[in-house]
């Protein structure tokens, strides 16, 4: 008895090695970009021994739950710190002024405050305020 074998052509293709060989070749170029790119040298700019900005003396005005007022930490009356303030715009008009608010203070001395800020022409004005919770 003979056996018969038929030669059939193959109907599909066995792709894996040509995907064996596409993964290693990926992976080769991963490798080679990221060393070339380690390589990369970049001149940055150098700081210089001067300052860029100068930094101006931020007067802070706090107004405490019974009403008094504070600039920088110390005790002032009303017209004391419209006087403060006023000499310390005529000579810096870009000096900052900072209004802190206790919590528990009158809302209307922080408004009287900010009004007196608007009368002295302060143009760089802000509110401190804080996290809730905290």
């Amino acid at each position: 008895m003979k056996v018969e074998t038929e030669t059939k052509p193959y109907d599909t293709i066995n792709v894996t090695p040509m995907l064996d060989l596409a993964y290693v070749l990926l992976v080769i170029f991963i490798i080679m970009t990221t060393a070339s790119v380690q390589g990369l040298k970049i001149n940055l700019p150098k700081p210089s021994n001067k300052p860029s900005q100068v930094q101006k003396e931020v007067r802070i005005v706090q107004i405490m739950p019974d009403g008094a007022l504070l600039l920088n930490g110390s005790p002032v009356t009303s017209a004391e710190l419209e006087s403060r303030l006023a000499a310390a715009i005529a000579k810096d008009p870009e000096t900052p002024v900072m209004i802190k608010g206790d919590p528990l203070a009158n809302y209307v001395s922080v408004v009287e405050i900010i009004d007196m800020a608007g009368r002295l022409n302060i143009g760089n004005v802000g509110l401190v305020t804080a996290r809730i919770g905290t």
